[in-house]
């Protein structure tokens, strides 16, 4: 009976600097072994590869696109080159795949056919916020996006907040990064003024900026985090 092809969750970087100065070795040694890929954008995965990679052909590539416009059916098909026994990589646009990504569905998928996933090392950014937080890294939660509804948004601030207190639980979330600065105007208005917040942004690059402080404290900084890809972390103690 063939053996089936393996799964390889393959981390990219959080911007753009160079491939080698935040990624192991490994991948680039996985990225000329693999031709066959899941990614959620074709362009830039290409661009990926061959900056990890320059001579690997791109036309032996075979990219199939995850997304929120790919079908349920279609899904369930990506994995065939592994069925066959061909080995293939799962890449995020950012980071770790499967975290915070729609590549969960995938490893989902692999483990019912019974096809090994091998995660490789690589910059997770909300790994990376927590580890430089100064916050409580044993007991966590990651909240995804908060409301957008002005109402809801501090609704669910100050519930995060009381989770925080009562479970001794540092809370985090993302924000689309044009509408930072409002998250942390809402955030401070909302908290206590003793209740701390890490905003790190630009994880990996030259611009990294990461801060932790009491909402009162951040009421007087003048830090600029429009349009920077941010993690928040609130913590009460």
């Amino acid at each position: 009976m063939q053996d089936k092809g393996k799964l390889y969750l393959i981390p990219t970087r959080l911007g753009d600097n160079p491939p080698l100065e935040v990624l192991p070795m490994s991948i680039k040694r996985l990225i000329e072994q693999l031709d066959d890929y899941i990614v959620e954008n074709e362009k830039s995965a290409r661009r990926f590869i061959k900056r990890i990679s320059p001579k690997k052909s791109q036309n032996t590539l075979k990219l199939s696109t995850l997304n929120k416009y790919t079908l349920e059916e279609e899904l369930n098909t990506f994995l065939n080159p592994c069925l066959n026994g061909i080995s293939m990589g799962l890449l995020s646009e950012a980071g770790c795949p499967a975290i915070a990504d729609p590549g969960s569905e995938i490893v989902r998928i692999a483990h019912q056919l019974n096809v090994k996933v091998v995660p490789i090392v690589g910059p997770s950014s909300i790994v990376l916020a927590l580890m430089a937080s100064g916050m409580n890294g044993q007991s966590f939660t990651f909240n995804g996006y908060l409301p957008i509804d002005k109402s809801e948004r501090r609704s669910t601030i100050k519930t995060l907040e009381r989770r925080s207190a009562d479970f001794n639980q540092s809370q985090l979330f993302i924000e689309t990064p044009y509408r930072n600065t409002k998250m942390l105007e809402d955030l401070v208005s909302t908290l206590h003024p003793n209740t701390r917040i890490c905003v790190a942004c630009d994880l990996t690059l030259p611009t990294e900026y990461i801060k932790t402080q009491t909402a009162g404290e951040w009421k007087s900084n003048k830090e600029d985090f429009h349009k920077r890809p941010a993690i928040f972390i609130i913590h009460k103690d």
